[in-house]
């Protein structure tokens, strides 16, 4: 069952990295932490392998030197980021700039009010 919410997070992710260009620190890092109750490096170090290549090697690499990447989890990211993406894009490229923007700022909202609340 973690396994399938990891791939849920890359593939949420992915979409929103579509929609809006973001996803690691946006989404995966607070999901991972939240979600999975992953160690705050450990979430930082596993969202940074799954983007490469090449966003994020060298700092994924000191993060694996030191204990702090789940391999594991950062290739399902990666498999759910990369099908996100696709489809993220294919719908965002439908709506209007304007209610891309909005929907930007909401979801960004949402996610610091929640992270201010945890």
């Amino acid at each position: 069952m973690e396994y399938l919410t990891v791939v849920g997070i890359g593939l949420a992710a992915g979409i929103l990295g579509g929609f809006f260009g973001v996803g690691g620190g946006v989404l995966i890092v607070p999901a991972l932490v939240l979600m999975l109750s992953m160690e705050q490096h450990s979430a930082v170090g596993t969202s940074l392998a799954a983007l490469l290549p090449p966003v994020g090697l060298l700092g994924a690499i000191e993060y694996y030197r030191h204990g702090a990447v789940n391999v594991p989890y950062a290739a399902l990211l990666a498999l759910g980021l990369a099908s996100g993406a696709y489809f993220g894009a294919i719908i965002a490229v439908k709506i209007s700039a304007l209610a891309l923007r909005r929907a930007f700022a909401i979801f960004l909202a949402a996610v610091a009010i929640h992270l201010f609340m945890a």
